[in-house]
């Protein structure tokens, strides 16, 4: 795994989008709580992920993972399990989100150590931005006021324009702009920042598509805010329902894992 201190997660990476039922939703809480509802699916998931790190726009580097995600009814907020495919040098290392830690378990030592949210998977792309949360448990939101922008392929989107400010110590992140298409609740940018102020990286959401139900952004641009030559892509693909035991999702059962 290659780790920054000054990588920091993004929105997570399946934000989805529908129309039904939310089009009335008025203040900035309810924007984030709606979208939650529509990107996250209602019964426990799966969904591969593919991480391509480009340079001046020539690849440089890929990961595949296949991600597992279910809702803790207790706290409104998902546990995660990330199982790696590809490089084949980290084939069957894995990242759990046990809904209060991050540990990460390497088969070689059969040891899980707990990591930090913002250590960096590859390019621009952060531990924390491939997992599946529920925005609304954990920040409050704040409406900065009406805007239109251009999307990832340059068409104007009139959006909503929030702050999201961490709520809690479980945050990943203390800082996100974030610009949500009214109407179609679409995620269509986000502005990610340190807790210094620090802007580190812009997000684009694009290739929206059925899948499970209701339609969802099945990739995001992330571009690192200094250097624009640097950029990630996080693409997902074959969403299934799937049972997940609980076990799952035990530190101590990391080692006996068989994931299928």
């Amino acid at each position: 795994m290659k780790y920054s201190q000054h990588s920091l997660a993004i929105l997570p990476l399946a934000l989805s989008l529908c129309l039904g039922g939310l089009a009335h939703a008025q203040t900035a809480q309810e924007i984030v709580a709606a979208t939650d509802k529509v990107r996250n699916p209602g019964q426990p998931f799966r969904t591969t992920l593919r991480l391509t790190e480009y340079v001046g726009g020539q690849e440089r580097d890929h990961d595949s993972l296949v991600v597992f995600s279910k809702e803790d009814p207790a706290t409104g907020q998902f546990r995660n399990l990330v199982q790696y495919v590809e490089p084949a040098r980290d084939a069957g290392k894995r990242v759990l989100l046990d809904g209060h830690s991050l540990w990460f378990y390497d088969p070689d030592s059969r040891v899980s150590v707990r990591i930090s949210a913002q250590q960096r998977l590859i390019g621009q792309a952060a531990i924390g931005d491939i997992l599946t949360v529920n925005l609304a448990a954990d920040y409050a939101a704040s409406v900065v006021g009406t805007e239109t922008i251009e999307d990832a392929t340059r068409q104007p989107r009139k959006c909503w324009h929030l702050e999201l400010k961490a709520s809690n110590d479980l945050a990943t992140y203390n800082r996100v702009e974030y610009w949500v298409e009214q109407g179609s609740f679409y995620p269509i940018k986000g502005k990610f920042y340190s807790d210094s102020g620090r802007l580190l990286k812009i997000v684009y959401f694009r290739n929206f598509a059925q899948q499970l139900g209701a339609v969802r952004a099945t990739e995001a641009i992330i571009i690192d805010a200094v250097d624009s030559s640097l950029a990630t892509t996080a693409t997902l693909g074959e969403y299934a329902y799937q049972e997940i035991p609980e076990a799952w999702f035990q530190r101590d059962y990391l080692p006996h894992l068989q994931v299928k």
